[in-house]
């Protein structure tokens, strides 16, 4: 089966049982592997209903065909279950070394099951599979506990691990590896957690085959010279994700003081000019081309980031223009384990909440030292952490301010205000796991191209295509940041598999998970109803910068969602119509 191990490895917590499958080839067929594969396995395996923390519920982590192989920027690894945060399927994507180590050791995938009696971990080394105790990693960071699991099993093994915050089932809990990697949105941590799992540690020795290796080796090539080393994917080496900071702040659309405002008067303390200074290497994923990794130092404080995504959401979201104090709370957050998009916002939100006197968190828009103090609570579920570690949506229904809630089906806002990029409303609307920006970035052909922010003219059949993009991209798992075509996709899996492979195929391919991932939160009592942005986004202006005067009028919202939903074959209820179904193959 080239491109695949054919082969997934099982194990029972409860049980205690270790056993291994063949891997199911039609499904990889028709979800290629990675994020389409996980969710199908998810879809048939976990039933309706079943509880995000519960024994039942199952956490896979997935490679795709070109994990382990010579194409570049193929060395992710896609970690799919049902989210604690939202009740929705969530997949996310982690790299560093760990797809590799899995792939090499003879395994598409590793699924864990159950709960175990007390904490363990599992050890995958080639064929010799371990559940190992690890009662006495219980409450280290996950930097202390990579560093003891490295030490017993050496440097050459890649550690998955969870924090205080997943083992306290935080529901925006992470998983770590690498130390500075994360697998961050809705809470794949907390499952972690809530099956006893401190870590799985993982080596492979082994190879991976292709069907044509020459010709995989020159189209690989070919596409790594002419359409991964371009201007159009450069930026992720010479600046990395903070040159965002200066795009959306020149663009009225970097979430300011739980986005109040479009743009940051400090914005400039915490721009790739100020990421820079304090930037000592570049650090990479195995297999990367691009490293877009910043490994920084200040003061004491060493990190790989931050990414955009924390500077915004956990930065000027809250006020802050201390790079300093954004360095230490992603360094705890970090290690810690908890998802920096999400303690960003549940910390944003109770900034507000406190400032407009609807409940007194003792915290204020600005304030470092208040801010850095967050992180703990919420993984030690202490103090103001008890109620925030519920996350924006929960302290919304207890205090009120639903409003201003800037969340989606329980998952809070990542950095892109979309009163200046109206296609990314419909965006954050419409995916899987809540407000996303990974299922689709419009922002980039709307705040940041050509196309007018603000109309909704076009922006239906945008999100849909850019949706099934990604979602085959993230299937064979190739990293976001590489700009590459359906054609150049198709043209490095056919030496792989050996068969030709087309665009046409990988795109329907994209559409079918899609639709199932959204099958899955039907089943699970989701549908249109869901398809919801909070108030603020509609009633109330931006008062600054290139979108001062500026809301995404809720009229517009629902016109381009219901153009949404017939071009995609949805009934007005967004449910798939049976022939959409039948032509995917789902029916």
């Amino acid at each position: 089966m080239a491109g695949y191990q054919g082969r997934v490895l099982r194990v029972d917590l409860a049980n205690r049982k270790v056993f291994t499958e063949e891997l199911n080839r039609e499904w990889a067929r028709d979800y290629l592997g990675g994020k389409g594969l996980g969710i199908k396995y998810i879809y048939e395996e976990v039933g309706p209903g079943t509880g995000a923390l519960s024994p039942g519920n199952k956490i896979i982590f997935m490679t795709g065909p070109f994990t382990g192989t010579v194409v570049p920027c193929s060395g992710k690894l896609s970690i799919v279950t049902k989210s604690p945060a939202t009740g929705t399927i969530l997949d996310c994507s982690i790299g560093g070394s760990a797809a590799v180590g899995i792939k090499r050791a003879g395994y598409d995938a590793v699924i864990i099951e159950g709960r175990a009696p007390h904490l363990v971990y599992v050890l995958v080394d080639d064929d010799r599979v371990e559940i190992r105790d690890a009662r006495d990693y219980r409450g280290l960071g996950t930097h202390e506990t990579e560093g003891r699991l490295k030490a017993e099993h050496g440097d050459d093994c890649s550690v998955l691990s969870v924090g205080p915050a997943g083992e306290n089932l935080v529901p925006f809990a992470c998983i770590t590896s690498d130390l500075y990697r994360q697998a961050g949105r809705g809470g794949v941590g907390a499952v972690m957690g809530s099956k006893n799992l401190k870590a799985l540690v993982v080596r492979g020795t082994g190879g991976v085959s292709a069907a044509d290796i020459r010709r995989l080796m020159d189209v690989a090539l070919e596409a790594f010279k002419n359409d991964l080393l371009t201007d159009t994917n450069l930026w992720a080496y010479t600046a990395g994700t903070p040159m965002i900071v200066e795009l959306s702040h020149s663009t009225g659309i970097l979430p300011t003081n739980n986005f109040q405002q479009g743009t940051f008067d400090h914005f400039e303390r915490i721009k790739s000019e100020a990421v820079n200074g304090v930037r000592v290497a570049k650090k990479a994923c195995t297999a990367c081309g691009l490293g877009c990794g910043n490994f920084v130092r200040s003061g004491e404080e060493v990190l790989e980031g931050p990414e955009y995504e924390t500077l915004s959401v956990a930065g000027s979201n809250c006020g802050i223009g201390d790079l300093d104090a954004i360095i230490r709370f992603n360094r705890l957050c970090d290690d810690l384990g908890l998802d920096t998009i999400s303690a960003g916002g549940v910390t944003a939100f109770a900034m507000e909440l406190t400032e407009k006197g609807i409940h007194d968190f003792g915290l204020r828009f600005g304030d470092v030292e208040k801010y850095l103090q967050v992180p703990r609570l919420i993984a030690s579920r202490e103090g103001i952490g008890v109620e925030l570690a519920g996350g924006v949506r929960s302290l919304s229904e207890t205090y009120g301010g639903r409003e201003f809630a800037m969340q989606v089906k329980g998952l809070e806002f990542p950095g892109y205000d979309p009163r200046g990029s109206w296609g990314m409303g419909l965006a954050y609307a419409t995916a899987p796991r809540g407000a996303c920006h990974m299922s689709a970035w419009p922002v980039a052909e709307e705040a940041y191209g050509e196309r007018d922010p603000f109309t909704i003219e076009g922006k239906a059949q945008l999100v849909r295509d850019l949706q099934h993009y990604n979602a085959a991209k993230f299937s064979l798992i190739l990293c976001d940041f590489w700009a590459l075509s359906f054609e150049v996709m198709a043209r490095m899996l056919s030496p792989l598999l050996g068969r030709e492979v087309t665009a046409a195929e990988l795109e329907l391919a994209g559409e079918r998970i899609f639709n199932l991932a959204r099958l899955y939160n039907i089943r699970e009592g989701f549908d249109g109803k869901d398809d919801v942005l909070p108030a603020r986004i509609f009633s109330q202006p931006l008062t600054t910068g290139a979108t001062a005067g500026k809301t995404l009028p809720e009229e517009e919202f629902r016109r381009m969602l219901a153009e949404y939903y017939t071009l995609r074959g949805w009934d007005k209820n967004g449910r798939p119509k049976p022939e959409k179904l039948a032509q995917l193959g789902l029916a």
